[in-house]
């Protein structure tokens, strides 16, 4: 079977809306196309029963109790922005100590940095060199001025999946807020605000076959009921937490990828890992000096870093050209800089410059993995074939001894 190029190897960055998405969403463009905050006639009445029904689905979805307590937002750096600020706002008087991680995806650490600057202390959380965050040293960091722990579900450049069960027992006990970002495992792996005592959740429909520019935040109601200080100002719309006119089509399109996911997930999970197992080996098993980033264990089923030394990481890029991949995250991927997740676990600045994250989703195909292995390696050949360092390497001097003159 002929391959169709670019091939599609980043569904970490995004993932293509799901034909059935698509057509669930159609009628809300053009015939069902009222305001769902207009409670005066039918069009409004039947957008906001469209709305209400999706709050439920996505709710249950995350082992919810209500849909109130699903907050729609523009994606999920709303809802982390709401999350933490709103939080931190409201908590304010109760304390002033945030804790997160050092891989956390820039909307977090970005809001993180805004709220230091307002007086809230932060504790960034260390990593091990497979990503994982330790829950002691979360309950040790835990003081009584602490007022939330945010801990993403899964990592969006590695696929590492954090413990965070672990993390929500002893966030608990404490009597602690616990946020995590699920973007990137939800849909993917199996999630429950119940068992991991989460108390609040950012999502996105755009990594789950869903349209872009659709997001919530999930806010728990009961035991605890979470409070928010709003973040933007209008006509008190989403239960006085995010105002402004809904994205009926969206939410509809949001709802209906979800229903997919809770229908497919488990065999899609396990047809992906396949997929990328079979990716990992059709390069690792050609090539010498290629690094597997991140857990091999706890890890999302799609993803796959990997850090080929002796190869620039852009040059790389440039070389497989015809494959849709990227370096580091595709927030950051525009920046020079290596990784910051890379450098947090311990990965050398050459290493990190050379790592390549690869991201498999539901419509890559076995003829796509068995060319993108294939290229993979007589790209990384030919590169390395340039390399006075590899040809050193190959000459069995080691690297690390050499005395390198300074111009």
């Amino acid at each position: 079977m002929a391959v169709n190029l670019p091939i599609y190897m980043d569904y970490s960055a995004t993932t293509p809306v799901d034909p059935r998405v698509l057509e669930e969403m159609m009628p809300y463009f053009s015939e069902k196309y009222g305001n769902a905050a207009s409670r005066s006639h039918a069009y409004g009445w039947t957008a906001e029963a469209a709305v209400e029904a999706a709050r439920e689905k996505i709710s249950a979805f995350l082992g919810g109790s209500s849909g109130k307590e699903v907050v729609f937002t523009s994606g999920a750096t709303e809802a982390d922005n709401l999350a933490l600020k709103g939080v931190a706002d409201y908590y304010a008087s109760k304390g002033n100590h945030i804790i997160t991680t050092t891989i956390e995806h820039k909307a977090i650490l970005d809001t993180a940095k805004r709220l230091r600057k307002q007086g809230f202390e932060i504790t960034y959380i260390p990593v091990d060199r497979q990503g994982l965050v330790d829950p002691d040293e979360i309950r040790k960091a835990i003081t009584d001025k602490t007022i939330l722990v945010s801990v993403m579900l899964a990592n969006n450049e590695v696929g590492t999946i954090q413990p965070l069960e672990q993390i929500g027992a002893i966030t608990r006990e404490k009597g602690v807020l616990l946020h995590t970002d699920a973007v990137q495992g939800l849909g993917k792996i199996p999630f429950d605000v119940t068992r991991t005592h989460a108390d609040l959740v950012s999502i996105s429909a755009h990594k789950m076959y869903g349209p872009k520019g659709i997001g919530a935040l999930w806010v728990r109601r009961s035991k605890p009921r979470v409070r928010l200080v709003a973040q933007m100002d209008g006509g008190g719309h989403e239960f006085g937490m995010r105002s402004g006119t809904l994205n009926v089509p969206g939410i509809v399109g949001f709802a209906k990828a979800v229903e997919i996911c809770e229908q497919e997930m488990a065999q899609e999970s396990e047809r992906t890992k396949t997929l990328r197992d079979k990716l990992r080996h059709g390069i690792q098993d050609h090539l010498e000096e290629v690094n597997l980033n991140g857990s091999i264990e706890h890890r999302l089923p799609g993803n796959l870093n990997l850090s080929f030394a002796f190869v620039e990481g852009e040059a790389m890029m440039m070389a497989i050209k015809d494959v849709a991949v990227s370096s580091g995250s595709a927030c950051t991927s525009a920046s020079l800089e290596p990784s910051y997740v890379l450098k947090a676990m311990g990965v050398g600045d050459e290493l990190a410059h050379s790592s390549i994250r690869f991201g498999i989703g539901r419509f890559t195909t076995e003829e796509e993995v068995d060319y993108v292995a294939k290229l993979v390696v007589e790209k990384v050949r030919k590169l390395r074939e340039m390399s006075p360092l590899y040809e050193m390497y190959k000459e069995g001097i080691d690297l690390k001894s050499v005395q390198w003159a300074a111009h």
